[in-house]
């Protein structure tokens, strides 16, 4: 079985920083690929920012420049970091983690539980 946990999240001004990290744990083979989504009050959810195996990596037009996604390897987690926050960015962050478990023979995508980032103008 496989845990995915987020922290980071909270209250900040604008013009801060927040950084956001996803945690998985378990029966990891391989993290694949991995994704930062967020939604605000009566929005959809949509993506913040991606990052593939290899690195390569693809951002919101709204967070580029401001936001960068980061992996520890070691530690089988993921990072969003947050600079120079504006109001807008206020929502609800989830990660997302594309993981092979032991023991399949395919991946499996798996969501965190989310964290609040809320920011005041």
């Amino acid at each position: 079985q496989v845990q995915v946990v987020e922290s980071g999240g909270g209250l900040v001004q604008a013009g801060e920083s927040l950084r956001l990290s996803c945690a998985a744990s378990g029966s990891i083979f391989s993290i694949n690929a991995m994704s930062w989504y967020r939604q605000a009050p009566g929005k959809q959810r949509e993506l913040v920012a991606a990052r593939t195996s290899i690195g390569l990596t693809n951002y919101a037009d709204s967070v580029k420049g401001r936001f960068t996604i980061s992996r520890d390897n070691v530690k089988n987690t993921v990072y969003l970091q947050m600079n120079s926050l504006k109001a807008e960015d206020t929502a609800v962050y989830y990660c997302n983690l594309r993981i092979q478990v032991v023991g399949h023979g395919r991946e499996y995508d798996y969501w965190g539980q989310g964290t609040q980032v809320t920011v005041s103008s």
